[in-house]
């Protein structure tokens, strides 16, 4: 018993380094130290990490963005393996299913990469008995856009030629507007196969946003969740569209970081008519992301982000995904552990683990302000 519980407790410390967002972490349990602290309840700090479990208990449902599916993954595990007794059951389906559970009562937060609609505000008073859905900033980072192409390990695309790509308007890979943008490389003679994701998505939405913003002539759609374009592929999620790009010669699509890292896929730099184009990384997205502004009221800490930024580094196509919460009416049964994981997912510890797994941190200015509104959750 004494060496698996010695074995257990080293393989808690190992799971807290998360070298990559991109790799599952094995779950594993601790135990009680002798020392009387405790991972369950009793508002003490795990001795596993510096995880305050206070009164979490049981089990906490939770659905929605898939684009943190990799974050959350890490901080999933890495929580339950501070916090003895408590079970977190993260549904990864998308922003839109999410909203929907979160406002049928059916979760305690839901995942959403774009922020909550008005009338989806209005349906969440009905849940959060005297008060109502708020939108909490947790994970950042770059919406990379990925590409299979045999013999081109590089590749630069502005925002007019994207919207052309996923229009239908550029249809081979030698075309001469993606020729300008790559003098010397030898760009195939090959079909352009653009994938999109087939359910209500915040990631689509918010390459909606930068295309719509970053390039208005050649982008006619309105930002929304469902893809509004013609033609194209669909797949399930972020998951699905990285897979299909990297089965398919000739490729293209559009999901976060980490499935790029995890898979291997090649992603495009983005000319934002900087001095250099600017490659997808979670540095570069939070150069970004830290110019963005808070447009939310109240609680309510959604963000107004900059997609035509031609800052020097800036990579432009970023999303914030967000926890939706009640500020005020979340269940009882419920509410200590939604605030301890959001406080431990807010915490230094968790906004750490997002740079090693392709994600950015929330700029610490706007992090404050999320843990103040986690504290104050009733």
């Amino acid at each position: 018993m004494k060496l698996q519980r010695k074995n257990r407790l080293r393989a808690t410390a190992l799971g807290a380094l998360a070298v990559s967002g991109a790799l599952a972490l094995t779950a594993c349990g601790s135990d009680n130290n002798s020392d009387g602290s405790t991972g369950g309840n009793g508002g003490k700090t795990s001795a596993a990490s510096n995880i305050k479990c206070d009164d979490a208990k049981g089990q906490l449902l939770a659905s929605g963005s898939s684009a943190q599916k990799n974050a959350m993954d890490l901080w999933v595990k890495n929580y339950m393996a501070g916090c003895s007794g408590v079970e977190v059951n993260y549904k990864s389906s998308s922003s839109g299913e999410g909203i929907v559970a979160f406002n049928q009562g059916t979760v305690g937060f839901a995942g959403s990469d774009s922020a909550l609609k008005p009338e989806e505000v209005a349906a969440s008073k009905k849940i959060c008995k005297g008060g109502q859905g708020i939108n909490l900033p947790m994970v950042g980072g770059p919406i990379a856009i990925g590409y299979h192409l045999e013999g081109v390990d590089s590749l630069t695309l502005d925002a007019p030629t994207l919207a052309k790509i996923f229009d239908g308007k550029i249809k081979k890979w030698n075309d001469p507007a993606i020729a300008k943008l790559n003098s010397g490389a030898k760009l195939p003679d090959k079909a352009i196969q653009p994938f999109h994701r087939s359910e209500d998505s915040g990631t689509t939405q918010n390459l909606g946003k930068y295309l719509g913003a970053a390039a208005p002539s050649d982008w006619k759609y309105e930002a929304e969740k469902k893809w509004p374009a013609p033609g194209g592929q669909a797949a399930s999620g972020s998951s699905g569209v990285a897979a299909q790009v990297k089965q398919v010669d000739g490729a293209i699509g559009y999901f976060e970081l980490s499935y790029a890292t995890s898979q291997s896929i090649s992603t495009v730099d983005i000319n934002t008519g900087g001095s250099t184009p600017v490659k997808a990384t979670p540095e570069n997205a939070s150069k970004a992301i830290a110019a963005a502004k808070i447009k939310g009221t109240g609680k309510d800490l959604a963000l107004d982000l900059d997609y035509t930024t031609k800052a020097e580094g800036a990579y432009p196509i970023v999303l914030v995904t967000y926890e939706v919460v009640c500020d005020k009416g979340n269940k009882a049964e419920t509410l200590p552990t939604v605030k301890s994981f959001l406080n431990y997912t807010a915490g230094d510890e968790g906004q750490k683990l997002l740079t090693e797994a392709g994600y950015a941190p929330i700029p610490t200015e706007i992090n404050a302000k999320v843990r103040e509104t986690i504290a104050s959750l009733s």
